[in-house]
């Protein structure tokens, strides 16, 4: 299955101050770069390093996602993601992740069994929603809510448990749709719809979203899968801003609850989750084809920090792999609901054309996105473009699990402690207000 990292070497490291050297040991993993072992590197030099956004710093060992940004690749648990995208479902994809291996047909029907009967949540939670202001962002209203759960389920806060922490682990996958749906419902002005354990995963959190008490709703396939394929490329990227927050949390011993609240707080920035409904954002401003030339001037010449959204990714330097799956489930689900010369889409695929033929972006390797589709398509299925970032938050809660869950069990694991470079003032002494001067 997956490999353990071994010392394949070591690298000697020379003081030049004092000529002093020191051998540190050379790990290799399963694929990717090898890595330096520096835990003892403070001990014997007594020398950090410094590496902001931790950009050339591995802060774990995981076998859960492998992305190669170079060559455009995304795997879970060795599986490409495209393969998975086409053939798999998200509830057999939650698995994988949690468990490392695809379920049998026994362990998928129980597993979704077992997530299907986890959906349902506390009914005061449905006052507690009443505390927010109708306009509330859902992403606000979803980091509040998720972190108040360790007030309603106590019985899975003990995260040395591994029964509680399984119990954790599927509420949180269960219930992150009941809770977005109760979101966008109340924001709406809406009653909750509460969830049916007769539908999947997918089609049960749209039918939350657009069914109403007075009237039955039946959720179209083609979208439904369109849904359950955003799931399942949004569920796991490896160690990114929100996985790394979820992590970090979770390395104080905090609750699983709290630590994807933290997971949901961070994925709200626009530079990570918040990317797609940037996109949207920025389509409007272009507002016509006859604009683009423009616009791309002002990206290239940084005029008023006019930036390309959708375009370019921390680690891809390739097409992003999930891009081209959306780019087909976009046409699909346009098609479904009859949507003929979609302006949006127009715009977004001549931008797209004119962005690929553009010596400066393509120098600097800014290919489209997933999120530069995903907005398209959640904009034609009628959700606003503040939910955006809450749809994106239900899928990679999975992933957020599957990371905490690595943590809780990996033996090396300590409390993050990240060092910094001191650049402040010097030592001095406290000098009395009189004799301070003017």
């Amino acid at each position: 299955m997956d490999g353990k990292n071994v010392t394949t070497g070591t690298v000697t490291l020379t003081d030049n101050t004092s000529g002093k050297s020191r051998e540190f040991p050379v790990l290799g993993g399963t694929s990717g770069p090898r890595v330096i072992d520096i835990r003892k590197l403070y001990a014997e030099t007594g020398m950090f390093t410094f590496d902001p956004g931790f950009v050339a710093t591995a802060s774990c060992r995981s076998t859960i996602t492998y992305i190669d940004g170079d060559e455009g690749i995304l795997l879970y648990r060795g599986y490409p993601i495209e393969e998975l995208a086409e053939k798999s479902d998200f509830m057999e994809v939650a698995y994988l992740l949690l468990y490392g291996e695809l379920p049998s047909a026994k362990q998928k029907e129980q597993f979704f069994h077992d997530i299907t009967y986890h959906t349902m949540v506390h009914e005061q939670l449905a006052s507690f929603y009443r505390g927010f202001r109708r306009d509330a962002h859902p992403m606000a209203v979803l980091c509040g809510v998720v972190g108040a759960l360790s007030a309603f389920y106590h019985d899975s806060t003990d995260i040395h448990d591994p029964h509680q922490r399984m119990v954790a682990s599927y509420r949180l996958i269960a219930k992150m749709p009941t809770i977005a749906a109760m979101a966008y419902k109340y924001n709406l002005g809406q009653p909750f719809v509460y969830p049916k354990n007769s539908l999947h995963y997918a089609e049960n959190f749209l039918h939350m979203c657009f069914a109403v008490p007075c009237e039955e709703v039946k959720v179209n396939p083609v979208l439904a899968r369109a849904m359950d394929r955003i799931f399942i490329l949004h569920a796991d990227h490896e160690q990114n801003a929100s996985t790394s927050t979820v992590r970090l949390a979770g390395s104080s011993g905090a609750n699983p609850f709290a630590c994807i609240a933290a997971g949901i707080a961070s994925l709200w920035g626009p530079a990570h989750g918040g990317a797609n409904e940037a996109v949207l954002k920025m389509l409007a401003q272009i507002g016509s084809r006859d604009h683009i030339p423009e616009f791309l001037r002002r990206v290239k010449t940084h005029q008023d920090h006019t930036m390309l959204m959708g375009f370019g990714h921390r680690v891809y330097k390739h097409y992003d792999p999930r891009a081209h799956v959306l780019r087909q489930s976009c046409h699909e689900v346009l098609d479904e609901l009859g949507i003929k010369n979609e302006p949006l889409l127009d715009l977004a695929m001549e931008l797209e054309r004119i962005a690929l033929q553009d010596d400066y972006f393509v120098s600097r390797k800014l290919y489209p996105n997933v999120d530069f589709y995903s907005g398209i398509i959640l904009r034609a299925m009628g959700f606003p473009t503040s939910l955006f970032t809450v749809l994106f938050a239900i899928a990679r809660t999975v992933g957020w699990v599957a990371q905490w869950n690595e943590s809780i069990e990996d033996p090396d694991s300590k409390i993050g402690r990240p060092r910094q470079l001191f650049i402040g003032s010097a030592p001095r002494h406290y000098v009395a207000v009189e004799k301070r001067g003017s």
